[in-house]
């Protein structure tokens, strides 16, 4: 079972990193902060450039805990929040298959991430090395729940942002008539 949730932790935890550094750096083809900003700021997510360092750092930041296995539920919290943000903004309109862009894939990583808070990274990791028993019931539910609320409410922020601004364009085109 250890290698089996090492595997998973160095997978799905080294592909979270390369996402983050997608849009902290523009690494591996990513698009970096001001790119990826200005796409999030399409959708909502504004001010697009802070908003890029935040999924940004929550997917290196979580990927990189879950790989080493140190403080497993934060990281999983982390993946799972912006899973569940990009879920809500972006794939849920299109269904569920990735075929057609759904939320096959979201829903799978964050299934994957809430799965190591409640079994917790086993043996080979940072925090078994130092003693501490962070998983089970309370830590994947904490961790599954906490993620399930900031995706959520980012994505409230970001309907919130877009409602402004459509309230914001009949006001301005009636100026300019």
């Amino acid at each position: 079972m250890n290698v089996g949730l090492l595997i998973l932790r160095i997978v799905v935890g080294g592909l979270f990193v390369g996402h983050g550094t997608q849009k902290l750096f523009g690494w591996f083809g990513g698009h970096g902060v001001q790119g990826t900003g200005g796409f999030y700021a399409n959708i909502g997510f504004r001010p697009g450039p802070k908003m890029a360092v935040l999924a940004g750092v929550s997917e290196a930041g979580g990927g990189l805990l879950l790989m080493l296995g140190f403080l497993t539920p934060l990281g999983a919290a982390a993946i799972i929040g912006v899973m569940t943000a990009a879920t809500l903004a972006v794939h849920a309109e299109k269904g569920m298959w990735n075929s057609d862009g759904g939320m096959e894939f979201p829903i799978t990583l964050a299934a994957a991430a809430s799965g190591l808070a409640f079994a917790g990274p086993g043996a080979y990791s940072v925090d078994h090395a130092l003693g501490w028993t962070l998983s089970g019931i309370g830590f994947g539910v904490a961790a599954t729940l906490l993620g399930i609320l900031a995706g959520t409410v980012m994505n409230a922020y970001r309907l919130e942002r877009l409602r402004q601004a459509a309230d914001v364009a009949p006001s301005e085109e009636r100026r300019a008539a």
